[in-house]
């Protein structure tokens, strides 16, 4: 019993180190982002269509992950596409065009796609076994980890190293982690025939919808924040980054929180306030010209969000209009389709009027998910 229970640990333990290294390793990007742009020469236009490579990589990977899972096991296909992280990592600090930044995003995105779905998959393994809820705390490590690769690629620039030391230092951050952790991942295979990919219908539709949001506020931050506070508020490069290091800093600690919040607000009034919060702190960052102003708007974003998208997870759950199976998916699929579609569409509306102005766009759509998300009710 006592060797089950120690085993049950590491297996606890290493899962929480997986979902760390997918978030540690993108959030390397957002200080990279207006680096690239003037190394590239990119417009906000170009820079949106380049931005979708990250994305849709990561979209196209996740039903082969599953698939791959289900005839390799968990632990073979986080191996690869840990090492097609650390592989792609300095591509993106090194990468001249925007043909050759579009090519070393969807390579990159890919593997955090898979590696998304697959710690998923591996997390309903280890839950299921411990008898107790963990989802929610398994994905904080996830923000854990995105907040300290953020933090870490934005002191190593604030300090003067180059965009190419920075990714090397996550890179190797990430092989760290898994070499640590990986003895105990999981060596099941996922079981076979089942959907990769449905059509939402019903509820789950609105419920995906929420997510698209959701997920266009959150890519919205990694993609465009120090952008904004370069361009816009004239903030030097080597600390534009430390935007999206607050808007990490509050989403995981509010996550961390999260199921307790949820509990005691219910969770209606959890996601209507939340995204209040959140669409509030857009208007901050945007409307008030200070650097401070826009740090704590990015804060306020990370309140508001971190709690939407949990609450929209178990409500597709509870729903009985699709079977959990392929309602999960397909949620799945809608939250990431606004990472894929969000970011881009903030370039051309910053295009064609300002970046400003997309952010406040976001606000508003924001707001009105956190109305539909709370006017939601499942049998």
């Amino acid at each position: 019993m006592t060797d089950l229970h120690a085993l049950q640990r590491c297996q606890q333990m290493a899962t929480r180190a997986a979902f760390f290294i997918p978030g540690f390793a993108i959030s390397c990007w957002a200080p990279l982002v207006p680096y690239a742009k003037v190394r590239a020469g990119l417009d906000d236009a170009l820079l949106g269509v380049v931005l979708l490579c990250l994305g849709l990589g990561s979209l196209l990977a996740m039903p082969l992950a599953g698939l791959l899972a289900a005839r390799f096991g968990c632990r073979a296909v986080m191996q690869v596409t840990v090492v097609i992280i650390v592989a792609a990592l300095p591509l993106l600090a090194l990468a001249p065009t925007p043909l050759t930044i579009g090519l070393s995003l969807l390579v990159f995105g890919a593997a955090i796609g898979a590696m998304d779905c697959v710690i998923n998959i591996q997390a309903v393994f280890v839950e299921r076994e411990s008898g107790r809820a963990m989802m929610s705390g398994f994905h904080a490590f996830y923000s854990i980890g995105a907040l300290c690769g953020a933090a870490l690629v934005a002191l190593l620039l604030s300090a003067g190293a180059g965009a190419l030391a920075a990714t090397l230092a996550t890179a190797l951050g990430v092989v760290l982690v898994t070499v640590a952790s990986m003895r105990c991942w999981r060596t099941e295979r996922a079981p076979q025939g089942e959907a990769a990919f449905a059509l939402p219908r019903g509820v789950v539709v609105l419920i995906g919808l929420v997510c698209f949001v959701s997920f266009l506020a959150e890519g919205s931050m990694l993609d465009w924040s120090a952008v904004f506070l370069h361009e816009v508020r004239g903030v030097e490069l080597a600390h534009a980054g430390w935007g999206f290091v607050a808007f990490n800093v509050a989403m995981t600690v509010t996550r961390l929180f999260g199921d307790g919040l949820v509990n005691r607000l219910g969770s209606a009034r959890a996601v209507l306030i939340g995204g209040l919060v959140g669409s509030g702190g857009f208007f901050l960052a945007t409307l008030v010209p200070a650097f401070g102003a826009a740090l704590l708007g990015y804060a306020l974003v990370g309140i508001g969000c971190a709690n939407i998208v949990p609450v929209m997870f178990s409500l597709a759950g509870r729903q009985t209009r699709m079977p959990e199976s392929v309602a999960i998916p397909a949620v799945t699929t809608l939250g990431y389709a606004g990472v894929l579609l969000g970011p881009a569409s903030i370039g051309f509306v910053a295009q064609h009027w300002s970046l400003p102005a997309a952010f406040l766009l976001a606000a508003t759509a924001l707001a009105g998910a956190a109305v539909l998300g709370a006017s939601l009710r499942v049998r």
